[in-house]
């Protein structure tokens, strides 16, 4: 039998549907001063699995570099103990308040930091494209995705809303990273 190399110029439609069926470890990050949720999954073609999650909680009484200094040192931790290959983050969302919106942003930044400075591709998604994913509606409350993460991730343990939610960033991903996938590899075969 003779062996067969099959070089490929540019990726093709075939080799992302190969590409995403291999497992994908996912991190979801739902990034927050006082608390940011994280959660981690395994997404194995259509399968999702839990592997953790938890809540970054800087000290609330320190100064703003401390909180975000924290945040930092929180999330590198959950990269080197869980060695995610992607990570998703939830955009700000925006309210009433411009400097508790600006606030939410530095956290935010800190959150697409830490994954993309280990090398990882770094997701973002809309609030309401995270609970339309998860949920169906994209204004669902807390509860409702509360109850899809014990469907989808029957064995998830995790305490909070705000670790619930990350986990949620990171179904979204899974949902959404081969459209992703494909319409990056249609851009570059097109350039």
């Amino acid at each position: 039998m003779a062996d067969v190399l099959l070089v490929f110029r540019k990726p093709s439609a075939v080799t992302s549907v190969v590409m995403s069926l291999a497992p994908i470890r996912i991190l979801g990050v739902d990034p927050g001063l006082r608390r940011t949720g994280w959660g981690i999954i395994v997404a194995e073609g259509s399968r999702l699995s839990f592997v953790a999650a938890g809540v970054i909680t800087p000290d609330d009484t320190r100064d703003l570099a401390d909180r975000l200094a924290a945040l930092h040192a929180g999330l590198s931790a959950v990269l080197a103990e869980h060695a995610p290959h992607e990570a998703a983050v939830e955009e700000t969302f925006v309210n009433n308040n411009p400097s508790a919106t600006l606030k939410l942003g530095q956290a935010r930044g800190v959150a697409m930091l830490v994954p993309a400075l280990a090398g990882l591709a770094v997701a973002e998604y809309a609030p309401n494209l995270v609970k339309k994913t998860v949920v169906g509606a994209g204004h669902a409350e807390k509860r409702q995705i509360q109850a899809m993460i014990a469907i989808l991730l029957p064995k998830a343990t995790y305490k909070g809303a705000d670790a619930a939610d990350a986990l949620a960033v990171a179904i979204c991903h899974a949902q959404h990273r081969g459209a992703r996938a494909r319409l990056a590899a249609a851009t570059r075969m097109s350039a």
